[in-house]
This record gives structure tokens, sequence and C-alpha cells, in this order.
């Protein structure tokens, strides 16, 4: 392609659809048609452009041009309850289901280092002298210790709230830093899974295991396994930027990260009922059966919500992607 003869024989038409949406005044019906056609003649333009003889100063230009015609065209897109309703019912499930084959084996592997973690340091007294002073460490495990009273230390609203939003924040650094090869995910994942490892640790040493597990299971069920989810989906942006596929990287960077980003709204949603369970559930007067039971019930209720309708959705072809019309990347080809 010869662009300055394209932009030569094509220059006049941009002009005057620039010159159309400039305009303060209501289009009347035939400068509205005439925008429509102007809009999808540049927008093809654009398509050959950057297909045949990139400019990014021009690119740019026709990108902000065609933007702009797009708006006016379709109108600003505004959420609406209808929206909330297919992300929650679709587009999120469908992208928890996608990506199982990152984020399963991202948990099984998991739990794997924390349970040898655990065993490590509940085995080897000279590893729990490197992490406390032995008056420090029964202080934490005795009965009342601090790993019992941990739950109770503030009121179940507020301790709820600080536990969600801390939760809320490693899940969406997972998603957001899984660009970068998916390196800081692992590290990620480590600090947990050491965090686990020392309680198991510690608390069976002291012969309090069973106590520790009363505590952890109810919440931790739903909360760990968001917390998979997120770094699974994280390890597999970071894959995508190695491998992008049949696609190219920048398009499945954009489609795997819209995906992801979505996901961290959902995840939000799901810590939001694990740090419900955390404050008020997990402290509770309850018998520790019962508190375990409400927690698999969350994390049952959760994988048939992922699995089921998420399954269906991603079989209807939903990948938890915005839809078509509303990607940034998508242009029309046809004048």
């Amino acid at each position: 392609m010869d662009l300055d003869v394209f932009v030569s024989a094509h220059r006049a038409e941009w002009d005057r659809l620039d010159a159309l949406l400039r305009r303060q005044r209501r289009l009347n019906g035939a400068e509205v048609d005439e925008l429509v056609a102007l809009y999808q003649r540049t927008a093809t333009h654009l398509s050959q452009i950057q297909s045949s003889a990139p400019d990014p100063q021009l690119t740019g230009r026709l990108s902000q041009l065609v933007a702009r015609a797009r708006n006016a065209v379709t109108g600003p897109r505004r959420a609406s309850w209808r929206d909330v309703t297919r992300f929650l019912t679709h587009g999120f499930p469908a992208a928890v289901y996608r990506s199982r084959h990152w984020w399963v084996p991202t948990a099984l592997l998991s739990t794997l280092v924390a349970i040898l973690l655990g065993w490590w340091i509940g085995t080897h007294p000279e590893v729990q002298a490197t992490i406390a002073a032995p008056d420090e460490l029964r202080e934490m495990t005795r009965p009342g210790g601090q790993y019992e009273t941990y739950y109770s230390s503030n009121p179940a609203a507020s301790f709820a709230a600080q536990v969600w939003t801390n939760n809320a924040q490693a899940a969406a650094m997972c998603l957001v830093l899984g660009i970068f090869l998916g390196l800081p995910v692992l590290w990620i994942l480590l600090l947990n899974m050491l965090n686990l490892g020392v309680g198991i640790g510690l608390m069976s040493s002291a012969g309090r295991l069973d106590v520790f597990l009363g505590l952890i299971l109810p919440h931790g069920l739903l909360e760990l396994t968001a917390v998979f989810v997120a770094a699974g989906t994280g390890l597999r942006l970071g894959w995508t930027l190695i491998d992008p596929g049949p696609r190219t990287r920048r398009s499945a960077l954009a489609e795997e990260g819209r995906a992801a980003l979505g996901m961290a709204i959902g995840l939000a949603l799901v810590l939001f009922v694990s740090g419900a369970i955390e404050g008020f559930v997990t402290p509770s007067g309850l018998p520790t059966w019962a508190r375990i039971t409400i927690g698999v019930l969350a994390e049952l209720t959760f994988l048939a919500y992922v699995y089921v309708l998420g399954g269906r959705a991603a079989r209807d072809g939903d990948t938890g992607d915005v839809e078509e019309h509303e990607r940034s990347a998508a242009v029309p080809t046809a004048a």
C-alpha cells in the first residue's frame, strides 16, 4: 500500500466524519446516515492501515476518530442490572470454569506444599526455634493462645471487613501480576502456603492440630479456593504471554486480561462471603462440626456454581470477556 496515495484518497472522508462529530446541533436524518457510512468506511481504512502499512501517528488519529464515531453511533454504554445478572450467572462462572485446568492443579500442589511444610516444621524442633522463642511458641499454641484468640480479637464486623480487604487485594495482585510471566504469583502463593504450613506445624507439635483445623476450615476452604482461582488465572495470563496459541499475542492478552479483571470483581464477592464466615462463624460458640459444616457447604455451593452454571455458559461460548461490541479492538470490516 502506498500510504501517501491512500491518505490523499480518503482524507476528505475523514475530515467530513470529524466535522459531523463536532456538530453542536442535532444531526438530521441524512447526516446521521452519512455519519454511519463514514464511520464504517473509516473503520475499514484503519484496519487496512494497521495490517498493511502501520503508521503510529495516522493509526492513533484514526483510532480516536473511530472511537468517537462509534460512541456517537451506538450511544454511551450504561451498565444495568441485566449486565450484573449476566456477569454473575454467565461471565464470571464461565471464566472460572475455563481456568479450571490451571487453578485446580495450583490448589492441589499448593495444599501439598503447605502440608509438607507443616510436617517439616512440626517434626523438627530446630526449625520451630527459628520461628520464635519457646515461650512465644507456647503462648501461640496453648489453649486460649494467639491462634485461638486471633479470630475474636476484634469486633466481628470490623474483623470480617479487614480480612475481606486483605484477601481481595491478594487475589487482585495474583490476577494483575500474572502478566509478569506468573513469577509474582508464585511468590504470593508461597507466602500463603508458608503461613498455613507454620500454623499446621506449630499446632500439630503442640498436639492441637484438631483445634487449628476446626478454626481454619470453616472459612479457609472458600477463602483458599478463591486465592487458588486467582493464582491459577494469573499463571494462565502469564503463560498467554509466552504461548498465545492461534491468536495474536496482543489479542490473546487483551481477551484474557479483560476476563481476569472481571474475575477480580467476582472473586471479591466470593471473598466477602468467606470473610463473613471468618468474622461471624469461625469465632462463634457453635460446635466445631457445625462450623466446619458451614464451611464445607459454602465450598460445595461455589464449586457447583462454577461447574454447573459456569460449565453451561462456557459450552455456550461465553469466555468471561466483555461482549464483542464493547471490545475496543473490534472494528467493522465492511464499508
